[in-house]
């Protein structure tokens, strides 16, 4: 018998696209290119001294040099504890806490730990990259709930009831949103979360991008809006987004006990403990005060206005103004049929192609995020690294046929 190289399981996973675009766009800048990066979600801030400081001293500490407990350190998970508290207006308890490896493994794990082969998950789209891989990975089937702009990308509990089955064990729920920087108004969180508690539905939020909010859009925490929920919720969480430390992988999850427990098991053989450098520095992150995020967050609303602006100028595209996170999400379907510089442009990925090998920026296609049609561009750059970037984009765009 031949056994095939890689498993099915593994040969059915997709790239993450936003990192293979991010790569090619470093490649061809390590190359001498001017590319200007639209891709990654990744504040161009360095992360705060103060953070930095804590992880250097950890460096000189030889307990941090050791095994720590696969869950997170005690301190870590307590401070995460109260910083729950004073973020999202309600109690856990540090055994409701597992430090995870980034937020990426932070969902794989609850997704692993929640779900048996064939459970359904409803997944909005447009969604960011992992969650349907993640959520196939560990055998769920995910069931896609469709949004546009007509609605500000967000989904309406009648959308959500239509999609829901006698095997739909879990929502996925994001605001504020990767990739379209939607935020959900408070009475639509609370109706969303009354729904899945009334149909005994496990809700996963994903709340990374919960202080990235503007304007009079508000973050809501959907425990807090339905306190039931809490026995029937995981959150997902980390210091990338919020502090800069993408590159420092600390993520966690925030649930049940029971799960945490299990969900820690599975850590215990997967990775064990986070570095502890790492996890230090995170300490400092949540335990501080959030001025060096206030600051980074007039910067991100500066360029939110300033690119949606930008692309609403073009003849083609449509930008709702995003509410939250650091993306702009615009509509590029009044291009398709046209053709530029002798490519005719019949998806946003043909649009992506093309304006990455014209003039030289990278931004992720919709197809990315379940939806084509649509670009992602991050607003995660400087400001005159986005006003150069989307006037290439301008300059080529009014070049269509």
């Amino acid at each position: 018998m031949t056994f095939p190289r890689i498993s099915a399981r593994i040969g059915s996973i997709a790239e993450s696209a936003t990192l293979a675009v991010d790569a090619k766009a470093k490649a061809l800048k390590a190359a001498g290119r001017p590319v200007i990066g639209f891709g990654a979600g990744e504040p161009d801030f360095p992360t705060p001294d103060y953070i930095v400081d804590a992880a250097i001293a950890a460096c000189s500490e030889p307990k941090w040099h050791r095994y720590t407990p696969a869950g997170g350190l005690p301190e870590l998970k307590q401070a995460i504890a109260d910083k729950t508290l004073r973020d999202s207006g309600y109690e856990v308890a540090a055994n409701q806490v597992l430090v995870t490896n980034g937020g990426k493994q932070a969902l794989y794990n609850t997704f692993a730990t929640l779900l048996d082969p064939g459970d359904e998950v409803l997944l909005q789209a447009p969604y960011w990259t992992t969650y349907p891989e993640s959520i196939a990975l560990a055998g769920g089937v995910p069931v896609i709930v469709e949004t546009d702009e007509s609605t500000g990308y967000l989904a309406t509990v009648e959308q959500l009831e239509a999609a829901r089955t006698p095997k739909t064990k879990m929502l996925v729920f994001v605001s504020p949103s990767n990739p379209t920087g939607a935020v959900y108004p408070p009475d639509q969180v609370k109706a969303i979360g009354e729904w899945a508690l009334a149909h005994g539905i496990w809700v996963v939020t994903d709340e990374i991008y919960e202080h990235l909010v503007y304007g009079t859009a508000e973050f809501t925490p959907i425990v807090k809006a339905v306190p039931g929920l809490a026995d029937t919720c995981v959150v997902v969480n980390g210091v990338a987004k919020t502090y800069a430390m993408t590159g420092w992988r600390v993520g966690w999850m925030v649930g049940p006990a029971d799960v945490i427990k299990a969900a820690t098991n599975l850590q215990s053989h997967a990775t064990s403990n986070v570095a502890n450098v790492s996890q230090v520095a995170a300490l400092a992150a949540v335990s501080g005060d959030l001025t060096a995020v206030a600051e980074m967050k007039r910067a991100f609303d500066r360029r939110r206005l300033t690119i949606v602006a930008l692309l609403n100028e073009i003849p083609g595209v449509t930008c709702p103004e995003p509410q939250g996170a650091f993306y702009a999400y615009p509509s590029v379907k009044g291009l398709f049929g046209k053709t530029i510089k002798g490519v005719e442009i019949n998806s946003s990925a043909d649009l992506a192609g093309v304006i990455l090998d014209e003039v030289e920026v990278a931004v992720v296609p919709g197809e990315a995020f379940g939806t084509n049609g649509y670009l992602r561009l991050s607003y995660a750059l400087s400001d005159n690294d986005l006003v150069e970037g989307v006037t290439r984009i301008k300059d080529l765009l009014l070049t269509a046929e």
